[in-house]
């Protein structure tokens, strides 16, 4: 077996028993980016309470001119948080079940190894991202771990696992956990309960369960995939950013078991029935509807690839939908192609512009005049490892794990700094 590390336990922390749960749990920072009225309303509901509220930097403020000061103020909430409520420690891993509309889904939240990790294209480590990392997003947010005492994390983790080795058989011994936390949470978050995981016996089982996923070789032979990165991509690659910066001042003694080395996440099984993947679909506006379908039609029949059959439909305002199929696609997945058809046909008509956009609703309400809507088809479980074996990542903006509210809400806290 690899002696590349994985996972491993770490010393988590939690608010003490008399805060208020539900107030303390808010959404990851990377959510409703467009929206500040969201976080207004959940600092409205948190008040004057304990929060991770506090000690995180929604991204709808990274642009701010202010945003200095806001980091500095969370770095201080950090300080206290420690000092004064966040006394509860499990020596572990955490068990957790999310409740929203599509289920409950099943986690692990566990030390992520980033040196087991890398977000540069090309290479394969045995973690490793699903999309493209756009280095230019990563300064802002390496701000805001820099001089940070802690980290809480939103990061959630997918395992290739349609036997269901992993997480389904911890799902049983639960009865037997540590109940640590079982709270509804704000703004249509559903709820989420977490179990501690300390006896040794079954973290190290747990480790070596996940640790032979570093064997299972992707097709053709390609180098495994143990882990892939599901949701909070930028994030994983901050960490790994500022690790990489921190560690090149450590002494040799130090880079072993430095805190920073690490990052918590969410372990998540792909094949869970909570998981829900929805196809992030295209609307092109500016464009001359007739032209635009028929630049489409004629990229879909010259393609010479050696592809399965790619199908998806055209929604013009007025108009019955156009089925199109690409017979002999050049890509392994169907956003890859269109794509690879809006790259080429954007330059050539400044006017027109792409949004990216979640439901299929939402899409037949913005094509109009002079917009076209693109329904992608159903994204496959299936195809999210494969996708990312064949072609490295996959596609800009493939899928997305569930609605915006059912991301990973902070609630436990790990110290990144000694």
């Amino acid at each position: 077996m690899t002696n590349e590390t994985l996972i491993r336990p770490a010393r988590i922390l939690l608010p003490d028993a008399d805060i208020d749960m539900e107030k303390w749990a808010c959404l990851a920072c990377d959510q409703f980016t467009s929206q500040p009225e969201y976080w207004h309303k959940a600092q409205a509901i948190v008040g004057e309470n304990a929060s991770a509220l506090g000690l995180i930097l929604p991204e709808v403020y990274l642009d701010e001119p202010d945003v200095a000061n806001r980091i500095e103020q969370v770095h201080a909430q950090m300080r206290r948080a420690v000092s004064d409520y966040l006394k509860r420690v499990v020596n572990g891993f955490i068990y957790t079940e999310r409740t929203t509309e599509s289920g409950t889904r099943k986690g692990l939240l566990a030390a992520i190894d980033l040196e087991a990790y890398s977000y540069t294209p090309g290479q394969t480590p045995l973690i490793r991202p699903t999309e493209g990392t756009v280095p230019s997003r990563i300064p802002p947010r390496l701000a805001v771990r820099r001089g940070a005492l802690l980290e809480l994390p939103h990061i959630l983790m997918l395992l290739n696992d349609p036997d269901r080795t992993v997480l389904e058989p911890l799902a049983e011994k639960k009865a037997s956990l540590p109940l640590l936390y079982d709270t509804p949470l704000m703004l249509g978050g559903g709820r989420v309960a977490g179990w501690a995981v300390e006896d040794p016996a079954l973290v190290e089982q747990l480790i070596r369960l996940v640790q032979a996923f570093a064997e299972k070789l992707g097709p053709n032979g390609a180098a495994p995939i143990a882990i892939a990165v599901g949701d909070g991509n930028h994030s994983l690659a901050t960490a790994k950013a500022y690790w990489e910066e921190l560690k090149t001042q450590l002494p040799e003694a130090e880079l072993a078991d430095h805190p920073a080395r690490w990052a918590l996440a969410e372990i998540e099984n792909v094949y869970d029935d909570a998981i829900q993947m929805e196809p992030i679909h295209r609307v092109v506006f500016g464009v001359d509807t007739d032209e635009f379908t028929r630049a489409l039609a004629e990229y879909c029949t010259s393609r010479k690839g050696c592809g399965t059959p790619q199908r998806f439909s055209l929604v013009c305002c007025g108009k019955p939908d156009a089925e199109f199929v690409i017979e002999h696609p050049e890509k392994p997945l169907c956003v890859g192609s269109l794509e690879d058809f809006l790259a080429g046909y954007l330059p050539s008509h400044p006017a027109a512009r792409v949004d990216y956009i979640h439901g299929e609703e939402a899409v037949r309400e913005l094509a109009g005049q002079n917009a076209v809507g693109i329904l992608a088809p159903p994204f496959c479980k299936e195809d999210l490892f494969r996708g990312v074996y064949e072609g490295g990542v996959l596609p800009k903006k493939t899928f997305s794990m569930g609605h915006a509210t059912e991301k990973r809400y902070y609630l436990e806290c790990r110290q990144i700094a000694r």
